[in-house]
């Protein structure tokens, strides 16, 4: 399990499984990293799902009764939210989500690497963001990570470390100082970094012997969909491509659907309802329909990630391979309460283009493969064959 210090859970407990990010302008998906211990795989419960409007009013005026009264009108609403049974329905404070907001334009506040967590609870460096403060400093990957600001990190859930490394709990900003305790080897040290405003590395190229193109995306933040068109044309005629969208958090539905249309020529990418109406998302025309593809997907492919993965496989244009994918298939809007907070509720969900249920079931792969999947999906891949 591993994370970065950009997305990581809420501050406060109860707030909601993940972090939700923007759909469109207003609708949400939903995005997380880090550890959901034993998620609930249940659908939201029918009240949540069936009367969004009144969910909405009832939280609302929880906040605003409290607020009247004296009271916190942001923790009113969580214990509304809470007694509803939506499950993915949370309450952020104002400046948490404009962080989130922020998140998604390709921008975060952090040191610049990635954190995973060992069999013994050791925390190491997965990765360390290029230019970054962290590289600056000399930090390698595979350094172990000892302490942050003096707390010990080891067997801590890597949403915690991330949490530290990023200053949430004192709102640190870009240019706070961050002492981390790091060991190499025989080595030990202490390093002190100032954090800084970064930006996201949502995605990354790469080539596998042979000639097949990896085309890895973490999240879909802004800007990622015509990103992922950039390097399908890119890549050479007729060449291989496997889609990587494991541990893919989700993000924004329409750069999901504009990555779609790199490898689809128009037509739907997924349905959904929102209070009852019915609607549909649809590609571009023009994609590479003839070169082989297989998304590699596993249980931390969620959300918009699984639209697309979806599509693909409906549509009969990737061969899908790894695991069942987490199953997070509603829509939250955000409304904002009395108070300054914002609540983001469930108000409908989506399905594939062949009108399966994501939420709650995931997606099944083509081929299940848990161990070396990168090397079994590039085995399909030269299976399919060149389509000249």
């Amino acid at each position: 399990m591993s994370g970065r210090d950009l997305f990581c859970q809420p501050r406060r407990a109860g707030r909601g499984a993940a972090l939700t990010l923007l759909f469109a302008s207003v609708l949400v998906a939903g995005a997380a990293t880090g550890s959901f211990g034993d998620p609930d795989r249940k659908s939201p419960s029918p009240s949540a799902r069936s009367t969004p409007a009144a969910h909405r009013e009832t939280v609302t005026d929880a906040a605003a009764e409290a607020m009247a009264d004296g009271k916190s009108p942001m923790e009113a609403a969580e214990r509304a939210v809470s007694r509803s049974g939506d499950r993915w329905g949370a309450v952020y404070s104002q400046g948490e989500y404009e962080e989130f907001e922020e998140a998604l334009d390709g921008q975060y506040t952090g040191v610049g690497l990635w954190a995973r967590r060992e069999r013994d609870g050791r925390i190491e460096v997965a990765r360390v963001q290029s230019g970054s403060p962290a590289a600056a400093a000399g930090i390698r990957t595979g350094d172990r990570l000892r302490s942050v600001d003096g707390e010990k990190v080891d067997g801590r859930p890597v949403t915690e470390v991330v949490s530290l490394l990023r200053g949430d709990a004192d709102d640190a900003a870009a240019g706070t100082k961050v002492s981390l305790g790091l060991e190499r080897g025989t080595r030990a040290w202490s390093e002190t970094v100032r954090r800084a405003r970064l930006s996201t590395d949502s995605l990354t190229v790469r080539k596998l012997p042979g000639g097949v193109t990896v085309i890895k995306v973490a999240a879909f933040t802004k800007g990622v969909g015509d990103a992922v068109r950039t390097a399908v044309e890119q890549t050479p005629e007729h060449a291989g491509i496997v889609l990587d969208l494991r541990g893919n958090s989700g993000g924004l539905v329409t750069e999901a659907v504009t990555a779609a249309s790199a490898f689809l020529d128009g037509g739907l990418v997924a349905t959904y309802d929102v209070n009852g109406a019915q609607r549909s998302l649809h590609a571009d025309p023009g994609g590479d329909t003839t070169r082989p593809l297989v998304a590699l997907v596993d249980g931390g492919t969620m959300s918009a990630a699984e639209l697309l993965t979806g599509a693909l496989q409906d549509r009969g244009r990737a061969v899908v391979v790894g695991s069942r994918t987490f199953g997070k298939g509603s829509i939250q809007m955000p409304s904002r309460l009395p108070g300054g907070s914002v609540a983001e509720l469930t108000v409908g969900h989506y399905r594939t283009p062949a009108g399966h249920t994501v939420d709650g079931r995931g997606i099944t792969p083509d081929l299940e493969v848990d161990a070396e999947a990168l090397e079994r999906a590039a085995t399909v891949l030269s299976g399919l064959g060149d389509p000249s």
